[in-house]
């Protein structure tokens, strides 16, 4: 019978079966292990790549989308400052690539999640304000000073809701201005909802970018929080490039932005006094006075009369009537004087 020989594996199973300690003895003899060229690679460049959070917006695109909406931060906020009669300073955070399921997740709730439609992008964006700004911005709206009441952890009530939506109309005015020389954006409100994990606008592994604002009313300071889903400007990011939110930047005026203001000009209300004529009278004569008594004055009926546009003297006029009606009739105008302030 020829001689058999056994394998390693064999021995190795045989004297762990008689002694574990003498097969973890020999084991290191019988099995050398050589240094790989693999195991002393340095790994100093290596990457760590996570395919479930792919980059799928280029770093060009990114850099277009920070300085964009930087320059919507500043209009926003003066806009917002004119509503609210108030300083409020919009700053912008950060601008991010996620997945929706974190972005939703990191939310508040109960918050103010605004679903807009901006056509012609695909699907939705999102708007959420955090309540922690937002019940200030309505308390203001309502009448209310520079002191905070407490923090409400509750939905919106109908009323509020139609305060919030002078905000998010603001809001979409500024952005689709932010936007024009990328996208002709059509913006509108969807629906509005308190509990952000109820929405599911794309899946949840689905790449998002969210642009991040400060929003700073006195000594209140909140996150606002616009989200983009990759999908919605993946046909159009060819688009966001640098040449895109320069000229966004140092536009100058155009026909239709003069026609525009032009419009607004002239539907503005101001106030127009006459001033008849001065005279100077005792407190006591003040006092007294009753209907049909006369006061007397220096003034000159066939002088002109100075008529007033918001405090400042801008036409003469002489005093007449029109169909029944006290009416002035301008002669001409006056010459501003430097030291006039107000409508020049």
């Amino acid at each position: 019978m020829p001689d058999e020989v056994l394998s390693q594996d064999e021995v190795e199973s045989l004297l762990s079966a008689m002694d574990p300690s003498a097969a973890a003895a020999t084991a290191p003899l019988a099995r050398p292990v050589r240094p790989t060229p693999t195991a002393t690679r340095s790994r100093e460049k290596v990457t760590p790549y996570d395919f479930k959070r792919p980059e799928r917006v280029g770093k060009e695109q990114m850099r277009a989308l920070q300085s964009l909406h930087e320059g919507f931060g500043r209009n926003f906020g003066a806009a917002l400052s004119a509503l609210l009669r108030t300083i409020v300073e919009v700053k912008l955070t950060s601008v991010d690539q996620l997945t929706y399921s974190e972005f939703v997740f990191s939310l508040e709730n109960p918050t103010c999640f605004n679903l807009l439609r901006a056509e012609p992008l695909e699907g939705n964006l999102i708007l959420d304000i955090n309540p922690s700004v937002l019940y200030p911005i309505i308390d203001r709206l309502l009448g209310g000073g520079k002191q905070a009441g407490p923090l409400s952890r509750r939905p919106l009530t109908e009323i509020e809701l139609r305060l919030v939506s002078r905000i998010t109309a603001l809001f979409m005015i500024e952005l689709r201005r932010a936007w024009e020389n990328v996208l002709e954006l059509d913006l509108s409100v969807e629906r509005v909802e308190s509990n952000p994990q109820l929405v599911q606008i794309v899946p949840p592994n689905e790449v998002v970018v969210l642009v991040s604002f400060e929003l700073t009313l006195g000594d209140v300071r909140g996150m606002m929080n616009l989200c983009i889903p990759f999908n919605a400007i993946e046909r159009f990011s060819n688009k966001l490039t640098s040449n895109s939110w320069v000229g966004y930047a140092r536009g100058g005026a155009t026909n239709r932005t003069i026609e525009a203001i032009s419009d607004r000009l002239d539907r503005s209300k101001v106030e127009v006094v006459v001033t008849l004529a001065e005279s100077s009278i005792r407190t006591a004569d003040l006092i007294g006075l009753r209907v049909g008594d006369i006061i007397t004055t220096d003034h000159d009926s066939n002088k002109s009369l100075k008529v007033a546009v918001e405090g400042v003297t801008k036409f003469l006029a002489k005093p007449g009537a029109y169909k029944g009606h006290k009416a002035i009739e301008v002669e001409g105008k006056v010459e501003p004087r430097k030291n006039d302030v107000g409508v020049a």
